[in-house]
């Protein structure tokens, strides 16, 4: 019997989120006011941190099944900042406190400074209809 491969792993979705997650860094920084719009791209920076943070341990159990304790925790060590910055990040967006909102956005710009994404890339628009998905929550 042949192994099953998740095409949707934990790793694939990190990596999508991240490229997401820069080109709304990149969109936040053009926005000129705090319309729905600056709303939107904060709140979907949230969230998709919120999400990456979630999809650590899943990535880690697989190394921790073959005893890569050091790997796993270095992996840990490596993303703990995105729980804390969404956090942050969702509590600026919510208050309205937007010279937060830019320092943790430069601060999420810094850790993504080594991803690429090319200007005809596919991902679209993620953060629309964000900030009233993170209001809901």
């Amino acid at each position: 019997m042949s192994r099953v491969i998740n095409p949707d792993s934990a790793g694939k979705q990190r990596i999508q989120l991240t490229k997401a997650i820069v080109l709304a860094v990149r969109e936040l920084a053009r926005q000129t006011d705090t319309g729905a719009t600056a709303r939107d791209l904060a709140a979907f920076i949230s969230i998709a941190l919120q999400t990456i943070s979630d999809g650590i341990e899943v990535s880690v159990v697989a190394w921790e099944k073959r005893d890569y304790w050091v790997k796993a925790d270095k992996f840990r060590m490596e993303w703990a900042w995105a729980k804390s910055a969404s956090e942050k990040m969702r509590a600026a967006v919510l208050s309205d406190d937007w010279a937060t909102v830019a320092m943790v956005a430069a601060t999420i710009a810094q850790k993504f400074s080594k991803i690429q994404v090319s200007e005809n890339n596919r991902l679209g628009k993620p953060w629309i209809g964000a900030f009233k998905q993170l209001t809901m929550k």
